[in-house]
């Protein structure tokens, strides 16, 4: 099978972006979206979903970091989709329970065409480095309706929120590996 590949930019009032996506990498990343924290998240989901990932964000991040990771997770999206084409041979469906020290967090995807998102967690901070704890739902939520999928993330146990955030990340690269093979 050849490589799937999705290249996508995308550029606003707010932000400017630059995406290259290989399904079928070996988990490289190049990773600058100015946010070092969302920078870690999307270097978990490049390594653990074995996808090659280069994006490079100019963001409004003078404002706040919404239109950054918001406008990533629509690109993200297209790029998936893209990568996808026709969806021939593909499982369609896929999941992970993934376990991070006390976390556990479920993840479900349904690559259907239809857009869905269900999203069941809390954090207990505003913020995790530079970036706003909930924007983690509006960058899943971006992703989903972009790319036309069914998706689930539920946290089944939690307690550190970097904990949390990052087996959300790590569950849907494996969920998303499993349903695009």
């Amino acid at each position: 099978m050849a490589n799937r590949v999705g290249v996508v930019s995308r550029k606003t009032n707010e932000t400017d972006i630059q995406m290259e996506l290989n399904l079928d990498g070996s988990g490289y990343a190049k990773v600058d979206t100015g946010i070092g924290f969302f920078d870690h998240m999307l270097g978990g989901f490049t390594r653990h979903g074995l996808f090659d990932l280069d994006v490079k964000i100019k963001g409004d991040l003078i404002v706040d970091c919404h239109h950054t990771i918001e406008d990533c997770g629509i690109v993200l999206g297209e790029a998936i989709k893209q990568a996808l084409g026709d969806k021939k041979g593909i499982c369609r469906y896929g999941s992970c329970i993934l376990p991070m020290d006390e976390t556990l967090v479920l993840c479900a995807i349904d690559l259907s065409g239809r857009p869905y998102l269900s999203f069941d967690a809390e954090f207990t901070t505003d913020r995790i480095g530079y970036m706003d704890t909930e924007m983690i739902r509006e960058f899943f939520y971006a992703i989903s309706y972009a790319c036309g999928m069914n998706l689930h993330i539920k946290v089944l146990a939690g307690g550190n929120n970097h904990h949390v955030a990052e087996a959300m990340f790590k569950s849907f690269a494996k969920a998303l590996d499993s349903s695009t093979s």
